[in-house]
């Protein structure tokens, strides 16, 4: 019992996202295709901040093997 209602609430779930249309940001989907930012990638924080001075292929576990 209650598949209707379950159903019927789905639908009209469903129904909103079929026609919702946000409003559309061209300039940064302009931005987002052609590979232009505002901000340099090697200046930003995000991406500096991860970078270190070991070689990304390090062994992160060095003495955690058993096979020695």
């Amino acid at each position: 019992m209650g598949r209707g209602r379950q159903k019927a609430k789905q639908t009209k779930v469903a129904r909103d996202l079929k026609y919702y249309s946000p409003d559309t940001n061209y300039k940064a989907l302009e931005q987002e295709l052609t590979g232009h930012s505002r901000t340099d990638v090697a200046t930003d924080s995000r991406h500096s901040a991860s970078r270190s001075d070991e070689p990304e292929d390090r062994d992160p576990y060095p003495g955690w093997s058993d096979d020695r």
